[in-house]
């Protein structure tokens, strides 16, 4: 399993943010879907219904963000606080007469993401609403690399690469 942008990827299983465990909530991605899961937010919301895919209070890397990260370790370890990981907000746009999900996933990468993982990732997600066989062809391409990738998560240079590759799948 691995982190790549905005993506983990367990095998053939591909989540938006950390795969979750538990109740712990997360979004999955499938061939027919997307998935909510963990509690208060179980759901299948079908491609199909799908219009727009979009991801809010993503952690991205920045100068002001690794220093507030270094207040918070200070705080956490020499005061006690909280371990509480940081999360991030799946929106989806449906068809349906709801019209607007809200879905909790925690963030893989807590430092924050590079900017261009960010963006890659953000453009990544819009290209899987453009139809069904968009979607698969992507969804297959980073399926099939997370099958054949052992070890942990690729250098940055690499996961930038992936996130390009499968844009342009």
């Amino acid at each position: 399993m691995a982190m790549v942008g905005l993506f983990w990827i367990a095998e053939g299983d591909v989540y938006v943010g950390a795969k979750p465990s538990g109740l712990a909530p997360g979004v999955r991605l499938t061939p027919e879907g997307v998935t909510g899961l963990g509690h208060r937010q179980t759901g299948l919301w079908l491609w199909d219904d799908v219009r727009a895919l979009t991801v809010e209070n993503v952690p991205v890397k920045s100068l002001k963000r690794h220093v507030g990260m270094v207040v918070d370790m200070a705080l956490t370890v020499g005061l006690g606080g909280g371990d509480e990981a940081p999360s991030m907000t799946v929106r989806l746009e449906t068809a349906d007469e709801g019209g607007e999900r809200e879905l909790t996933a925690y963030a893989a990468a807590a430092a924050g993401y590079s900017q261009r993982e960010y963006d890659l990732s953000r453009a990544l997600l819009a290209r899987l609403i453009e139809g069904a066989a968009t979607l698969l062809t992507t969804l297959s391409a980073m399926a099939a690399w997370g099958r054949a990738h052992e070890g942990g998560t690729p250098r940055r240079e690499v996961r930038e690469r992936l996130l390009t590759e499968w844009l342009q799948s």
